[in-house]
């Protein structure tokens, strides 16, 4: 009886006749080409919603802006709704500085998180988010609302009483939602 034992250090050979599989490389989301331009200059984050899309999202308290100091990369609004459990917050920011794509190649990528076009008609939107198993339970919409400016929506929960994929489907809908009101403030 023949035993034969393998083992990869690390290294990669080639044994011929033998075909190796490739190395997985994680390909970047393709995003679509906007359609028209939205641009954020002097846009207040807290106005991107309506009443009516307000009550719709259940948010129970008025739009509050974040301090200078505990904003990311531009204007945010929080929307609280919190008056029954499970209580979460969604957030809308406003970015006038960075392209969408740079969450894809540039000073915003990280490679710890997973990205995925999202579907926000007539813009390149993605769905960005931590991997499952690294602690934080949220999830980002960013749309390229016009060149060089990104609006980011977030759905941010107060425990772990959402999936993933329900985080990544609320923030998409809020995105949407600040989409069509700045369409129509614009």
């Amino acid at each position: 009886m023949f035993l034969a034992v393998l083992t990869l250090g690390g290294c990669t050979s080639s044994v011929e006749g033998v075909a190796l599989p490739e190395p997985s490389v994680p390909r970047q989301p393709q995003l679509p080409a906007r359609t028209k331009d939205l641009p954020l200059q002097g846009v207040d984050p807290c106005t991107l919603l309506t009443p009516a899309q307000l009550d719709q999202l259940h948010e129970n308290g008025a739009p509050r802006r974040l301090a200078e100091d505990v904003q990311r990369d531009g204007p945010t609004c929080a929307f609280d709704v919190d008056a029954t459990t499970p209580t979460y917050t969604y957030y809308l920011e406003t970015i006038p500085s960075a392209d969408v794509r740079d969450w894809l190649t540039g000073a915003h990528h990280r490679s710890v998180m997973v990205q995925e076009p999202a579907d926000v008609p007539g813009f390149p939107a993605l769905v960005n988010h931590a991997a499952s198993g690294e602690g934080v339970q949220d999830c980002e919409v960013l749309v390229g609302v016009a060149d060089g400016q990104t609006l980011r929506a977030e759905m941010a929960p107060d425990d772990g009483s959402f999936p993933q994929q329900q985080l990544c489907a609320m923030a998409t809908t809020v995105a949407k939602m600040a989409v069509e009101t700045l369409e129509t403030v614009k």
